[in-house]
This record gives structure tokens, sequence and C-alpha cells, in this order.
């Protein structure tokens, strides 16, 4: 220690941050007390079943006792470092423009919505894609299924789907099915990504509507309405769809129950889904063997969304609803062991972004308040007296003072003779 130095308010050492070890990015270690593997697999778990069912989960397997709250907040935030990773490979492949690696030759893609409850009684459509290459085997069938989910609007959500098309190959396959309904936002997606898929209007969702026009007609449940649905169903799917919906603009309205409401059903109808003739060629589509039904995408809808954001009272807040998808994605697009490294490294960078800031400045201090008593009222200062003349104590110092005051309390306690 160096004697010379000066000790003084500037001398006294500011108290040390966090900070981070070489060690803890070579041992993996994350923010917290949990050791990685216990961090991951709480993780795994919050994006699997409730919070609250995790608990004893991890008490049991890990004996450690963790509250709802902070499962919570270890989920939601290795989820936002999969948004961030996931974000981060969109934006470069849009400036790099790599070459897609080569995927399956044969490929569907499938897009649709779910609604999600938000706190405040809110519901907002999570939009998923669903990508799988079409069995060679099994005409009609796709398998090695993965997913894209984000509560997001349609363009947004169409940037973040880039980084999964690229990855798997679907921008330079042979073939693209896009198996959907009618909805625009849906049909918007493929005229970003695949211009030149094939679409094909969900068949299931072509009969919806070829249903509605005839029991608006023969009404719900009649032998007439059996009798005119069945033959064009039949046809709808084997034969020409132009037919079919030349048929739907025959339907008798003036029979009706409510002729006015009849036709205006009917005319709904005829105009849907006469643009999408071309994409209800079913017949032609199943002799190539593509699928004609969107059913990857509605059980995504069940298995990415549903089974873990409509849970009994569960209501979400709009800003932890994307990194629970984003998990639920790796999770059932068996992706999960492939993706965790990077969603640590994220975490780990984050938390040591977080303690490298610099120390906020000490405030300056603050000065006493000047008194508010008027001049004029304050009391004179008393004059100081010297309490030493020639070295000797005057009458002034308290020793004199101490001395005196006692003499005079003797004398007066001599009683007078």
């Amino acid at each position: 220690m160096n004697s010379s130095r000066s000790s003084g308010p500037a001398d006294v050492a500011r108290p040390v941050a966090p900070s981070f070890s070489p060690l803890d990015e070579e041992l993996e270690l994350l923010p917290g007390s949990l050791s990685p593997t216990l961090h991951q697999a709480v993780v795994l778990l919050g994006a699997s079943m409730s919070f609250r069912q995790v608990r004893p989960v991890v008490r049991l397997l890990g004996r450690v006792h963790i509250s709802a709250s902070t499962i919570c907040r270890l989920t939601e935030r290795a989820g936002a470092g999969l948004v961030a990773v996931e974000e981060a490979m969109v934006s470069e492949i849009e400036r790099t423009m790599p070459d897609a690696p080569v995927g399956a030759a044969c490929q569907q893609v499938s897009v649709d919505g779910a609604m999600v409850p938000l706190r405040g009684g809110e519901w907002r459509e999570a939009k998923t894609a669903a990508i799988g290459e079409l069995a060679i085997t099994q005409p009609g069938k796709t398998q090695s299924l993965s997913y894209v989910s984000r509560l997001q609007d349609h363009e947004r959500f169409a940037r973040v789907a880039t980084a999964e098309l690229h990855r798997r190959g679907t921008f330079v396959a042979d073939q693209v099915v896009a198996v959907v309904d009618g909805a625009l936002w849906c049909q918007g997606f493929y005229d970003y990504h695949l211009p030149n898929a094939v679409r094909v209007l969900d068949f299931p969702h072509a009969v919806e509507h070829l249903n509605q026009a005839g029991q608006v007609c023969f009404g719900p449940g009649s032998a007439q309405l059996s009798e005119w649905l069945g033959p064009q169903r039949h046809a709808l799917k084997h034969g020409d769809p132009q037919t079919v919906v030349d048929a739907i603009a025959r339907l008798p309205v003036e029979s009706a129950a409510d002729p006015h409401q009849a036709a205006k059903i009917r005319d709904q109808v005829h105009g849907y889904l006469q643009p999408r003739v071309a994409q209800m060629a079913y017949a032609n589509f199943t002799a190539q063997g593509f699928p004609i039904g969107s059913g990857i995408v509605e059980s995504a809808n069940k298995l990415v969304v549903e089974d873990r954001l409509k849970g009994a009272g569960m209501h979400w807040k709009e800003e932890h609803v994307d990194p629970i998808l984003a998990l639920r994605c790796a999770i059932c697009s068996h992706r999960w062991e492939e993706l965790w490294p990077a969603i640590s490294k994220q975490r780990r960078h984050a938390a040591r972004r977080s303690v490298s800031r610099p120390p906020m400045p000490l405030p300056d201090p603050i000065p006493e308040p000047e008194p508010t008593t008027p001049a004029s009222l304050l009391p004179s200062p008393v004059p100081k007296l010297p309490m030493f003349v020639n070295g000797k104590p005057t009458l002034n110092h308290p020793w004199k003072q101490t001395y005196q005051s006692s003499s005079q309390e003797s004398v007066a306690s001599i009683p007078k003779t």
C-alpha cells in the first residue's frame, strides 16, 4: 500500500459490479443459480405444460424448489432469446442472400391461424406455417413436419417464416403444393414467398361452402339437401369443379323459407368459389399425388398453439406469446437439441451485456437549504471573550467559572453567627 497517497472521499473504491468469468462461457453457465442441465429442463417443461404443473416435476427430478413465477420468467426469457436468434437468421439471409440448401424435391406448405386469449379479454390470431415433404410411397401424405408460429400481422409473419423456408430448401424445391383455405392473408403469404406454388383450396373448406349454400335453400338436415349435396360433393372431388360452381348458381332460392336470405348466401358462396375454380381441380391434384387437405396446419394449430396457450383460465400478456410459440415450434419440429445451444448462447450474451453497462453516475450532493428567517430577526452574535491573558486563565475560562461558582456556594453555606 502506498502511504503517500492521501485519503479522502475520492479514494473510496466503487463496489464491484456483477461480471462473467471466461469459465462461465466455457461451462455454458446461464444466469441464475441453476445448473445448465436443470435450467434447460425447466424451460423445456415450461414450454410443454403450465408453469404450476412444472413445479412438482422439477422438485421430484431435480430436488429443487422453484416457484411458478421463476419458471415462467426463465421460460419466457429463453423463448425471447430464440425469437432474437431467429430474427437474426432472417436478417442475415436478407443481407447476404445465400444459396438455399437442397431439401426435399416435393414439399407442402400450409398456413392458418388460431385464436389466443390475451389479458383483458382480448383474443388475437396466432399465424402458423406447417412445412413438410411429400411422401413418394404414400401419395397425398406429408411427413417430416416443421413449424413457424407468431402472434403477428401477416407481413411480419411472412418475413419471420423466411428462415425456416430457407432451412428446409423450400425455395429451391422442384414442386411446392400450397394447400390452404381462401383467406386473403394466406394467399398473400404465397404471393410473397412461393408465387409458383401449386395452390389447392382445402377440400373440406370448399365442401363447407357448398353445404352452406345448400342448407339455406333446402333447409338443414332435409332430404332435398342430401340429394343435392351428395352428388355435388362427389363431382367436386372427382370431376370438373366448374360444373359444381354452376350448380350453385342454379340453386332454387325462390322455394326457400327466406328467398331473399337464400339468394344472398347463394351469391356469396358462388362469388367465393368461382375465382378459385383452378384451386379446386381435386381430381387432377389427386392423380399427381398432391394432398387436397390442409390437415397438417390444422393439426399444428392444436399441437403448437392451443395445447399450450389455451388451457383453462389462461390469459397471456401479448409480449409473452411469441417466446412461448417459438419454443413450441422448436419442440414440435423435433429441433430442441439443435436449437438449445443457440438459445443458451444468446441468453449468456444478453446477461453479459446487461452487467457490462457503465454504472450510473452518483447524484450530486443536495445542498442544505438556506435559512428562511429574515436576517433582521436573527439573534446578534455573542462576542467571544478571551480565556487566556499572558498565559493565565481569565474569569471567562470554564475553570475559573466552575471554581468561582463553587466558592460562592461554599461561602453561602456557612451559617451566620
